[in-house]
């Protein structure tokens, strides 16, 4: 059956109205013979079906996994996440390759897979469009029934003869104290009935003690045996100290609106802190070295690559700022700013977190106080920052209210000994306070 025809000169290009065969009919003029050849328009693929397999991971991890988004019959667009798989280091989105219907899940959800395993099967083509489009052509008329119920009210009953029928019941005379003991049990059957479901909502309300199991992610198993590697193997010391922020807060504010013009990026106090690191770090090498358990060596280098702890709702997650020492404040806010709008979109890769040489942990934008950290192995110390508050101070023999930070270093004594740790911390804090003393080299 053909559907339409286009003539093509001396020749005709027929379509059938199955969609997707095509016949070319070629005619000559000098015979009356027509030849007519086959062929398949592109339409006739738009509903393959796909299998989607696990994309391949970092050299470091070898499985994860999967946590789905999509569920079967699910209509998704192209590059639209249909699943996460959950490493031990990070997640990995798997978008879909086209528009089209999830026709089969080949995983289940939270089971293991490897790169290559296949996932799911999509259906491609005009069915993903289609789906979409029902919902919106069926909304309309399940909203459609409504208007009847602004009807006009029914009319009166009609009044017979002999009077209009009342439409309230006489008053009850109260029944006596004693009457009530008299009553048969059936009576009282439907005040029973009422009363019966007030009683669970009133012991309900107490309180249930109940319990819920949830599976631990692999990115929480991981941070949970890395924490205990490194209380295992490395001996850890913290060491405080106290930070006057008057001076970088008055700075803050002097210059934050034209640093926010000129960068297009907002100045913090992490800035502040890692530069100082970075300049701490190459005053004291032992600080930004580490011990190589298998050779039995000390390893010292030449660069700043630090970590900047990161929460998640799935866990605490340290991108590291790639050669600090040659930043200066914009470069390093943009580093920060950038890392955190990729944690927050759990689109951090994992060469986004591999090396480092030091790490620094803020906890003080959840208000804490007073911490001690613990060393992300296999770096060698680990700075803690802290909550800003307004304390008495002895400024000059006299007493004044100032902004302050307490700071912790944790460091592994194992390499680093206390002189270099408190004076490490005392430079941090010296270039914090004045950080005219960068200029300086000080």
């Amino acid at each position: 059956m053909i559907d339409s025809t286009f003539p093509q000169g001396n020749n005709v290009l027929a379509r059938r109205a199955s969609g997707g065969m095509c016949a070319f009919l070629k005619s000559d003029p000098r015979s009356s013979v027509f030849q007519i050849q086959y062929f398949r328009t592109s339409v006739a693929y738009r509903n393959e079906v796909l299998t989607v397999k696990t994309p391949a991971f970092a050299e470091s991890v070898t499985e994860g996994d999967v946590r789905w988004e999509k569920a079967v019959g699910d209509t998704v667009s192209e590059d639209e996440v249909v699943c996460e798989i959950e490493t031990d280091k990070t997640s990995v989105q798997v978008p879909s390759p086209a528009a089209g219907v999830i026709e089969e899940l080949l995983v289940p959800d939270g089971g293991k897979v490897e790169g290559g395993t296949p996932l799911f099967k999509l259906r491609k083509g005009a069915g993903a469009p289609k789906a979409a489009d029902t919902p919106k052509a069926e909304a309309p008329a399940a909203a459609a029934p409504p208007p009847p119920s602004a009807a006009p009210p029914p009319p009166p009953p009609p009044t017979s003869a002999v009077g209009p029928i009342p439409t309230t019941m006489p008053p009850v005379p109260p029944v006596p104290a004693h009457a009530m003991d008299t009553k048969p049990v059936s009576a009282i059957k439907p005040t029973a009935a009422t009363a019966a479901p007030a009683a669970p909502a009133e012991g309900g309300a107490k309180g249930a003690r109940t319990e819920s199991r949830v599976k631990m992610n692999r990115m929480r198993l991981r941070i949970a045996q890395r924490l205990k590697e490194a209380q295992n193997t490395c001996a850890m010391l913290t060491t405080f100290n106290e930070v006057d922020m008057s001076n970088i807060s008055e700075m803050r504010k002097s210059y934050k609106d034209a640093f926010l013009k000129k960068h297009n990026i907002k100045l913090g106090f992490m800035s502040a802190f890692v530069k100082a690191a970075a300049y701490a770090l190459a005053d004291q090498p032992a600080v930004n070295a580490v011990i190589d358990d298998t050779t039995k060596e000390i390893v010292y280098r030449d660069y700043v690559d630090i970590s900047v702890a990161v929460a998640t709702p799935k866990g605490l997650v340290v991108p590291v700022i790639r050669s600090v020492e040659g930043m200066n404040f914009a470069d390093i806010e943009k580093a920060i700013n950038l890392l955190g709008e990729k944690a927050r979109k759990n689109e951090l890769a994992v060469e986004d977190m591999d090396g480092g040489t030091f790490t620094i942990s803020n906890g003080g934008v959840f208000g804490s106080m007073f911490g001690t950290p613990i060393i992300n192995p296999p770096q060698s110390a680990i700075l803690g920052m802290h909550g800003i508050f307004d304390r008495p101070v002895a400024v000059g023999g006299k007493v004044e209210i100032r902004p302050m930070m307490y700071v912790a270093l944790t460091y592994d004594h194992r390499l680093i000994d206390g002189r270099e740790a408190v004076t490490f911390l005392r430079k941090i804090k010296s270039v914090v306070e004045d950080p005219r003393v960068l200029l300086l080299d000080m």
